[in-house]
């Protein structure tokens, strides 16, 4: 008996195709975290906690330092949720303790509407 014969007779050894489907996964929503201008906060601290926090080299942190003291405000990065939520909470905390008065805001990357906590 040849071995095709014998393929055909035993049930386990049917050769089957099933299809495999894989589920595409959503990218998560994508918020800006937004430095907004004030009249106490040094300067040199606003450079400071962007790359710190934000991982700016020293010219990115200095433009963008400008950018939020000549036009009121400036998007330090775009991230997932709670990302964004945590560096606003972390920057926030170092302004306080040095008793700075800097505010950050969280907005939404599709609907461009900040959010509170």
């Amino acid at each position: 008996m040849s071995d095709k014969n014998n393929r055909d007779r035993r049930p386990d050894r049917r050769e089957q195709t099933s299809v495999l489907t894989r589920r595409r996964l959503k990218r998560p929503p994508l918020y800006r975290v937004i430095f907004h201008n004030d009249d106490y906060t040094t300067r040199e601290f606003v450079v400071m906690v962007l790359m710190r926090y934000f991982h700016k080299t020293n010219s990115e942190a200095t433009t963008l330092m400008m950018q939020v003291h000549t036009q009121g405000k400036g998007i330090a990065g775009i991230y997932p949720h709670d990302i964004a939520h945590t560096k606003r909470a972390q920057v926030e905390g170092l302004a306080r303790e040095h008793e700075m008065p800097l505010k950050l805001s969280v907005e939404s990357e599709d609907s461009g509407q900040e959010e509170d906590e």
